[in-house]
C-alpha cells in the first residue's frame, strides 16, 4: 500500500512538471489579437503588424491587429487590462502610457500592477529641430539666441503632456532657453508649421523629421537618446552637447492582463525575438523609424518603474498638466 502510494505520488509530481511544457507547447491553440491603443500608421501599428503577422505564420493561427484609440492610449490599454489573462490578448503600448500616469497623477489601471511585462521592442529618439530662418545649428546657439531674443521664441510639440513635450522642458531646465510652448494636437501639424516656417523650433519625433533635415528643411539641434540616431546620424545627442544625463526615448512594448502564464509569456518572447532578429524585420522598422530594441519583461518592467519616477518628477519641476 505504502509502495503503490509512493507511485501515485511520482506519477502526479511527474505530470505537474509536464504541466507547464504542455502549455508552453499547445499556446496558441486559437486566434490571438494584438490591441493597439492608438490609431494606424504609428510606430505602434507598425510593430504590432508585422510582428503579428510574422507569428501567424510561426504559430498557424491567426493574429489580429485591433487598433483601439482613444484617451491618449489609455481605452485600448483597459480593454487589456480587462480581459482574461491567457495570452490571447496582448498589449502593443509605448511610453506615453508612462507619460499618462505622470500628467494625470492617476490612471484607472496601474501600470505596473495590472500588465504583464513581456518584452521590449523598440524605440524612437525625439529630436529638436529649427527652421532654416532661425539660423541656428546647435544647441549653443540656441542658447546664445534665446539670450540675445528674449520672450520671443516658442516651439511646437506634439502636445500638452507628451513624451516630446516633457524632453523640451527638461532641456530648457538644463539650458535656461526661454521658449513658450505652443502644443498641437499630434505632431503632424506641428511638423506642418516648423517646415512652412510658422513657428521656429519644435520637438517631435526624429523619424518624422529625419527626411526634412536630409533635404535642408529643417535644421537638427539634438536628439535625446544617449546614442545618435541612425536616421540623423550628423545630429549630435543633447548628452554630446553637455546635457548629461539626458537619455529619452519613445518605446515600444508588448504587454498582457496581469497574471498571464509565464509558459505562455516565455513562448512569446522567444518567437518574437526570432522576428525581430529577421533583416526584413530590421528593415521595415528602420523606415518606420523605430530601432529594434531586444528586451525582456524584468527590463521592461524596471524601465516602466523608472520612467515613472522620472516623469512624475519632471511634471512636478516644469508644471506639467492635463489639459
Amino acid at each position: 500500500m505504502k509502495f503503490t502510494s509512493l507511485i501515485a505520488l511520482g506519477l502526479g509530481l511527474a505530470l505537474q512538471a509536464m504541466a507547464p511544457m504542455a502549455i508552453a507547447q499547445s499556446y496558441p491553440s486559437r486566434p490571438v489579437r494584438i490591441i493597439v491603443p492608438y490609431g494606424t500608421g504609428g510606430g505602434s501599428d507598425v510593430l504590432a503588424r508585422h510582428i503579428g503577422a510574422e507569428l501567424q505564420t510561426m504559430w498557424g493561427q491567426g493574429v489580429a491587429v485591433e487598433n483601439r484609440a482613444g484617451a491618449s492610449g489609455n481605452i485600448g490599454t483597459e480593454a487589456v487590462v480587462h480581459a482574461a489573462p491567457d495570452g490571447y490578448t496582448l498589449l502593443l503600448q509605448n511610453s506615453t502610457m508612462v507619460v499618462n500616469q505622470a500628467v494625470a497623477g492617476k490612471l484607472n489601471y496601474d501600470p505596473e500592477k495590472d500588465l504583464t511585462p513581456i518584452m521590449l521592442l523598440g524605440v524612437t529618439p525625439i529630436a529638436l529641430v529649427a527652421h532654416p530662418s532661425l539660423g541656428v545649428k546647435n544647441l549653443k546657439d540656441l542658447v546664445a539666441y534665446s539670450k540675445a531674443h528674449p520672450k520671443t521664441l516658442a516651439y511646437g510639440s506634439c502636445g500638452i503632456g507628451t513624451p516630446q513635450h516633457f524632453v523640451m522642458e527638461l532641456v530648457k531646465q538644463k539650458t535656461g532657453i526661454d521658449a513658450t510652448h505652443a502644443g498641437y494636437k499630434g505632431c503632424a501639424p506641428g511638423l506642418t508649421d516648423v517646415v512652412g516656417g510658422q513657428i521656429p523650433l519644435a520637438i517631435l519625433s526624429a523619424n518624422l523629421v529625419a527626411p526634412y533635415v536630409s533635404s535642408g528643411k529643417l535644421v537638427a539641434i539634438g536628439v535625446s537618446t544617449k546614442d545618435r540616431y541612425k536616421l540623423l546620424p550628423d545630429t549630435p545627442t543633447f548628452e554630446e552637447q553637455g546635457l548629461k544625463p539626458l537619455d529619452f526615448s519613445i518605446w515600444y512594448a508588448l504587454m498582457g492582463p496581469a497574471k498571464m502564464p509565464p509558459d505562455a509569456v516565455a513562448r512569446i518572447y522567444t518567437d518574437v525575438q526570432k522576428v525581430l532578429a529577421q533583416r526584413d524585420t530590421q528593415s521595415k522598422l528602420s523606415k518606420a523609424g523605430v530601432e529594434p530594441l531586444n528586451g525582456n519583461g524584468a527590463q521592461l518592467a524596471t524601465l516602466i518603474r523608472e520612467d515613472a519616477v522620472r516623469y512624475i518628477q519632471l511634471a512636478k519641476s516644469a508644471n506639467i498638466k492635463a489639459e
